[in-house]
């Protein structure tokens, strides 16, 4: 049985109630246990434990991240979790190092993680539409979200050893977050979900 840990995201502040991530949250997990896979999740609005996320990090053969992007970046409480569990995971399952040598510290720099074998996928919720990312002449110059935005997100999961699995962009959820856009993205998310965990047979 794979073990799969997901984190929701999905910050309450201001304007923005979390209300997509949640139900983001819901179609995954529900997706996972109905196919056999034993699932542990958290939510990033709770109080937590960073030694004990360290273990659900430990534990897990993928990690399921589920964000949205606020100001080109994720959510201030997902950052302070990020930083929390991270630092508690430092020779205690995570890394070990930034995997240089005092003899050479130029080199091997991002070699120190200890989560290889391990898979990662983020799944992300944005105002912006994904035209925003391909036109010519619009916003993000035609650079896509895990090129651009998420860069430093993936060298980040890279840093600990986990490998990238494709995630999946959900995009214009304010201006024209319909219930048949909504429905529609349901059925695509289901489908990545099904054509990455299963129909490619993770490594796990």
């Amino acid at each position: 049985m794979k073990k799969v840990f997901v984190i929701n995201a999905g910050q309450r502040f201001a304007h923005s109630g979390g209300a997509f991530n949640k139900t983001l949250t819901a179609w995954t997990t529900d997706y996972l246990t109905s196919n056999g896979f034993e699932v542990r999740m958290t939510d990033i609005n709770n109080d937590f434990v960073p030694d004990n996320e360290v273990e659900n990090f430990k534990w897990a053969d993928v990690i399921i991240y589920n964000t949205p992007i606020w100001w080109f970046q994720v959510p201030n409480r997902f950052k302070k979790y990020i930083d929390e569990v991270f630092t508690a995971g430092h020779n205690n399952g995570m890394y070990r190092s930034d995997g240089r040598s005092r003899s050479n510290p130029a080199i091997n720099y991002g070699t120190g993680g200890l989560m290889h074998g391990k898979q990662y996928m983020i799944n992300t919720t944005w105002n912006a539409p994904d035209t925003a990312f391909t036109l010519p002449g619009e916003f993000f110059n035609e650079t896509s979200v895990d090129d651009g935005v998420l860069f430093g997100f993936h060298r980040m999961n890279a840093f600990t050893g986990m490998e990238k699995i494709q995630g999946f962009h959900f995009h214009d959820l304010e201006k024209n977050a319909t219930p048949e856009r909504i429905a529609s993205y349901h059925e695509q998310y289901l489908a990545h979900l099904n054509s990455i965990l299963i129909d490619e047979t993770i490594c796990v």
